[in-house]
């Protein structure tokens, strides 16, 4: 079995639920990982919508989680420092952190998460956007995990 991103709130391709969204609480799921690569010395995670009107949508970027770490808890703080070492960034609503989904009325959109297993530590500021990370992220990828949920208003 490979690296594997899970959440126990919803099925993977599934209907996220609208606490995690602006039409709820707007809190981040609990996501929980397995088989982390050896070498991996960081992981870093960015969700993200595709269907949006203007192009890609940055949901939350997170960075320089442990590599011995295993989750992320329900409603992650929206802080650029985490108390375990991890980085947040900007995320395309302007605000550190998890931005749930809040697509315009109509069809379904798909929001992904993907968490990356990086074989170093990411010098990126915390309050980064996605750009700077990225940069920095693809220079240093070992593997890619992927977990997919929908939401329509």
């Amino acid at each position: 079995m490979g690296f594997a991103l899970e959440c126990a709130a919803f099925q993977n391709g599934g209907e996220i639920p609208k606490r995690f969204t602006c039409s709820g609480a707007d809190v981040s799921p609990a996501l929980s990982w397995s088989n982390v690569p050896s070498g991996t010395h960081a992981l870093a995670l960015i969700a993200d919508d595709p269907d949006a009107p203007n192009g890609t949508w940055t949901h939350w970027l997170i960075w320089n989680l442990p590599p011995d770490a295993t989750e992320l808890p329900e409603g992650s703080p929206r802080k650029t420092a985490l108390d375990n070492g991890a980085r947040q960034g900007v995320n395309d609503f302007n605000r550190i952190g998890y931005g749930g989904p809040c697509p315009p009325a109509g069809k379904p959109h798909r929001y992904f998460f993907r968490l990356y297993a990086l074989d170093s530590m990411l010098d990126v500021r915390g309050g980064a956007g996605r750009s700077e990370l990225e940069r920095t992220l693809k220079r240093h990828m070992i593997a890619e995990a992927e977990y997919m949920g929908t939401f329509r208003r």
